[in-house]
């Protein structure tokens, strides 16, 4: 990996540890908030290599707060788990009460926002 590369990767991995407990976000907004727009599938790929235990990956979802792992996979279930056990609520693998807003000033303002 080159150095553009891995500072792209951090920002993004710092991105995702922002996300605060309890609350998600889209990939598109994770790539956004990293200063990365359009680029939500390098923060699928990012994701998908991480090796990090702490890091709060279960926090990102589609944009239709939907989870992206196949339904019934081992990361389906164990992405649903730690939602749920942060206080998520997590209906058939979407998210409930919440999404993962498109925007930040749309997660604190509403739709519209910005």
């Amino acid at each position: 990996m080159d150095g553009e590369s891995e500072a792209r990767s951090r920002r993004i991995l710092d991105a995702i540890r922002a996300i605060p407990s309890g609350q998600v976000a889209g990939y598109g907004e994770v790539a956004r908030r990293a200063g990365l727009p359009g680029r939500a599938r390098l923060v699928a790929r990012v994701l998908g290599q991480n090796d990090d235990p702490e890091l709060p990956w279960h926090r990102v979802l589609r944009s239709d707060g939907r989870i992206a792992f196949p339904q019934g996979s081992a990361g389906y279930r164990e992405q649903g788990r730690r939602l749920r056990a942060e206080g998520v609520r997590v209906v058939k693998g979407r998210v409930q009460g919440q999404k993962a807003a498109a925007s930040l000033d749309e997660q604190l303002w509403g739709p519209g926002a910005g």
